[in-house]
């Protein structure tokens, strides 16, 4: 083959630039090509639009990411959405191999009676509104008074921070105006979150959780009653460093005295969801009572408790989405495959070697579902792309009918299809960082499409237009 070989990867989160940089690095004597497809204006995934606002030290992940783009031997085409500018067919038309990297960004379901309730959200929602997704509604009803948060991770204590967090504190934040007056106008006193488990199996990581303790004009109320260590417990703390930190730092906040703060954030461990209350709205949670058994799970007492609340929040998990033209596994939210190697059924279990779909292939949360951090999406990569240079190898890859570089250009332009290349991105970066600097911060975020094109297209004639699409 004297050509370079072409690689299409759909999905330009963490999952595909790390994908597209190991396979950039792989010892090889040949020549690779790659194309990096986003169906949002701009690329990194879930680290734009999954990391609360007033966590900046997390979004460094993205500058460790342009840095790979930046280096030229990537193309970037963002604002091409697969199933609708593009299918599959017409990928491996024109690419040796295919990978998918779309990730997981809608809400795990919560099968418990009440949950489509108005005023039942999934957290993923509300943090795709706080992190200015342009494909999501600029209003959120904050009218709550006493709020649930159910889950007991990273992001119900986001969802949880921010609720309970002054507007005026997010305000130096990257957040456009409508979501700054958007918590300017909450009436939230109370929030609540609330844990299945115990205090020792919590899904913090131990700098978020004292992070709350920081927060200015919130009491931090953590009930002793809920403090069960059994011996699974036990040996979880003095195995792990992590559990450790965490289980001390929720101790600590046992032991803290109210200080009349103007709002409240519970912590309540072994309470488990049972139903969400109301006639017609949300009105109040139900919870059972959940004692530990041992080993560090839990059983239902059949105690149950009903909290006054008027908005449920769910943070139980991402969940992936099914995509066009290739199979999925609805139990576990995951396009079946072998070790990265996509296969043709609907029970990954149940998959054989034969069902192998030559020239396509997945990584990340989409390929072994949406656990792990990024330390696990380096390591699927390399599997992925370990498989790929094997598949070269052992010929059993289809020769693209166009494989020409300009062949994509091309298609996509006669779509009508308004892609945005690495250079649009850093023009429309430049905008938010000029909209940022006439209010003294980092950046201000473009909360909408048509807004971010207009801004990948010119800089000049965008960087003072309105960020928030008011």
């Amino acid at each position: 083959m004297t050509r370079p070989f072409r690689v299409a990867i759909v999905g330009a989160g963490p999952a595909g630039i790390y994908a597209a940089d190991l396979l950039t690095k792989a010892e090889r004597d040949f020549e690779v090509s790659i194309d990096l497809f986003e169906r949002l204006p701009t690329p990194f995934g879930l680290v734009r639009y999954g990391v609360a606002p007033d966590h900046p030290r997390i979004k460094g992940i993205i500058n460790a990411l342009i840095k790979v783009l930046d280096r030229g031997d990537i193309r970037m085409f963002s604002n091409v959405d697969y199933g609708v500018d593009i299918t599959l067919d017409e990928l491996t038309d024109r690419y040796d191999a295919v990978i998918f990297s779309t990730g997981c960004f809608v809400d795990a379901s919560l099968d418990i009676p009440g949950v489509d309730l108005p005023g039942s959200y999934g957290a993923a929602d509300f943090v795709n509104w706080y992190d200015a997704h342009p494909d999501v509604s600029q209003d959120w009803p904050l009218e709550a008074e006493q709020v649930a948060v159910i889950g007991n991770g990273n992001v119900a204590l986001d969802v949880a921070r921010v609720l309970a967090k002054q507007a005026d504190d997010m305000q130096v934040t990257e957040i456009p105006d409508h979501v700054y007056e958007g918590l300017k106008s909450s009436k939230v006193t109370d929030v609540h979150v609330f844990g299945r488990r115990g205090p020792a199996q919590a899904k913090f990581t131990p700098l978020e959780l004292r992070e709350l303790g920081h927060v200015a004009d919130v009491d931090v109320i953590v009930y002793p009653e809920d403090f069960e260590f059994d011996e699974g417990s036990m040996e979880a703390i003095e195995s792990s460093n992590q559990v450790k930190q965490v289980a001390k730092t929720l101790t600590d906040f046992t032991m803290r005295e109210p200080t009349g703060a103007k709002r409240r954030l519970h912590l309540h461990f072994l309470h488990a969801p049972a139903e969400i209350l109301g006639d017609g709205k949300v009105e109040g949670l139900r919870t059972e009572r959940q004692e530990l058994d041992g080993t560090g799970n839990v059983r239902g007492t059949g105690e149950f408790v009903d909290w006054p609340v008027q908005a449920v929040y769910r943070a139980v998990g991402y969940a992936g989405s099914a995509l066009p033209q290739l199979p999925f596994d609805p139990r576990r939210g995951v396009i079946p495959n072998h070790e990265g190697r996509v296969v043709d059924a609907v029970d990954q279990s149940e998959a054989a070697e034969s069902d192998v779909v030559a020239g396509v292939y997945s990584t990340g949360w989409i390929k072994r579902g949406p656990v792990g951090l990024i330390g696990h999406t380096k390591g699927d990569a390399l599997e992925t792309i370990t498989h790929i240079l094997a598949d070269r190898a052992a010929g059993v890859l289809a020769e693209p009918v166009a494989p020409a570089e300009d062949s994509i250009v091309e298609l996509l332009e006669s779509k009508g299809v308004e892609f945005v290349d690495w250079q649009g991105y850093h023009r429309l970066d430049a905008a938010e960082r000029a909209a940022g600097a006439l209010e003294g911060r980092e950046r201000v975020k473009i909360a909408t499409r048509e807004g971010m094109l207009a801004a990948a297209r010119d800089h000049a004639a965008t960087a003072s237009a309105p960020v928030s699409g008011h």
